[in-house]
């Protein structure tokens, strides 16, 4: 940069004027009284009432330091690209970011977001979802979107949207369930909302699709020989087109939606944000904003309107799920205008969120902060955040719920239904049977297990939630009677 400064005005000018002259002298005034640079505009000492002519200066260069630049020079980081990427980010923000914002980059940054390029579903993934566990779980969400149908009128033609489909495992399970209601099957479209192009792959062979000529047309459309339905992916809900009924089913969905998070202090209530470490040791700290932010006064305050006094008081800390709110306007919308329902199903809980944010990589829980990109974050869903924005977002509309897995599942049959494979099971098939029972409607250990103790069933009964938004024209679906 010095030795610009220096030369510059020479690059510039053909012939020297008192301008050029003047800023030449500045220059090397400047550059001389320097210690780090050496020799680069020399002075001889002597004070000098008028710059010297351009002519009577010369210049003697060391260029010993643009050929061996010290070590530190833009040394080469070693740092993984999500990690690079969010330090840039802070860099260039000039300070931390959200717990929202690292969220959403962790999971869905288009290059190195955790769900963008890898399967990180089942035993040899990060974490085991319910219809990885068990066949039963899609067929009695097949059982539920019959009689949605059903109760719909039986609609010639029927979106069916599943929001997150991971593998594609749940909704090959309720194609297979559903294979016998030809009228069902015949008038669904499937629409598969996920973001992940390695994902969208595996849903494609999972749900055994062809792709084939259009009859009269030049376009293609891809078919599920499950069903012989059309399938067609989409990177978010509104691309999905409007204009028929819908089915939505959201499994899993919402834990993976970004939280702002929130704690009480004495200026009031400020958000955790996340910034550069100072200890070497570690890529990233959580800090609190000095005061409110902006995400305080528009999705806190939003919150609480929907909470208690006393139920405020209680907490210390407080997530919000913005996004969980706009997605649920927009299904209500959907649903208020169009017809149909929408089936919630996740771990959460009936009140205000408190510190939830987890991490998970190779069925282990981790630290939050410790290699983005590597390990699944979630955080607890918010019940009556998603009841409150759809009642909010449309009139036509109600919401039921939540009620347990447990209940859910066992409403729709799933204990005949368990009983039913037992009888014509192998030895192993009837163990897996009884384990993915267990793991569905079960709570906690499962007090029949032998085997090694890391591998016991944990029921997911009552800490999974299932509700439902439905068109009022619909009436109360099953089982929330």
């Amino acid at each position: 940069m010095m030795l610009r400064r220096c030369l510059t005005p020479l690059l510039r000018l053909r012939s020297p004027s008192s301008r050029v002259s003047s800023l030449l002298w500045n220059a090397s005034t400047s550059l001389s009284s320097d210690p780090s640079v050496e020799n680069l505009c020399p002075n001889d000492g002597k004070e000098e009432k008028e710059p010297p002519s351009l002519n009577a200066r010369k210049f003697s260069v060391d260029r010993s330091g643009l050929c061996n630049p010290p070590e530190h020079f833009h040394k080469p980081s070693t740092d993984p690209p999500l990690v690079k990427h969010l330090k840039s980010i802070i860099k260039f923000r000039g300070g931390p970011i959200s717990v929202a914002e690292y969220m959403e980059e962790v999971l869905t940054n288009p290059t190195a977001g955790f769900y963008i390029n890898r399967d990180v579903f089942g035993a040899a993934g990060d974490f085991i979802t319910s219809p990885e566990v068990s066949q039963m779980f899609g067929e009695m969400i097949g059982v539920w979107s019959v009689c949605l149908w059903e109760q719909m009128g039986q609609p010639e033609k029927v979106n069916l949207i599943e929001l997150g489909p991971g593998r594609g495992t749940l909704m090959a399970d309720l194609l297979r369930g559903t294979s016998k209601f030809d009228k069902f099957k015949q008038s669904l479209n499937i629409h598969m909302v996920e973001c992940s192009p390695a994902l969208q792959k595996i849903q494609h062979n999972t749900l055994k699709c062809v792709d084939e000529q259009v009859p009269g047309s030049g376009s293609k459309q891809t078919l599920s020989m499950l069903s012989g339905a059309t399938v067609s992916w989409h990177a978010a809900l509104e691309q999905v087109p409007l204009g028929l009924p819908t089915i939505i089913i959201a499994h899993e969905f919402y834990d993976a939606l970004p939280v702002h998070q929130f704690q009480k202090a004495p200026q009031g209530w400020c958000e955790k944000m996340i910034d550069v470490a100072e200890d070497s040791t570690k890529e990233f700290r959580f800090v609190l904003s000095p005061c409110p932010t902006a995400a305080t006064m528009l999705y806190l305050k939003k919150r609480f309107m929907w909470a208690s006094a006393e139920e405020r008081e209680k907490l210390e800390h407080v997530e919000v799920c913005p996004k969980a709110m706009e997605l649920s306007h927009a299904i209500a919308k959907r649903i208020g205008s169009d017809g149909g329902g929408a089936l919630i199903i996740d771990y959460g809980q009936n009140q205000l969120v408190s510190d939830s944010l987890q991490a998970i990589r190779k069925h282990k829980f981790v630290d939050v902060l410790e290699e983005p990109g590597s390990a699944d974050l979630s955080a607890y869903v918010d019940f009556p955040s998603i009841k409150h924005s759809a009642e909010e977002a449309s009139e036509n509309v109600f919401v039921h719920g939540p009620i347990s897995q447990s209940q859910f599942l066992g409403s729709l049959g799933i204990n005949f239904r368990v009983e039913a494979l037992l009888q014509n099971g192998t030895e192993e098939q009837v163990d897996a049977l009884r384990t993915g029972y267990w793991r569905l409607v079960g709570d906690g250990v499962a007090p029949f297990w032998e085997g090694p103790e890391e591998q016991t069933p944990i029921g997911m009964g009552t800490r999974y939630q299932v509700m439902a938004i439905v068109n009022k024209r619909q009436g109360v679906p099953a089982p929330f009677h």
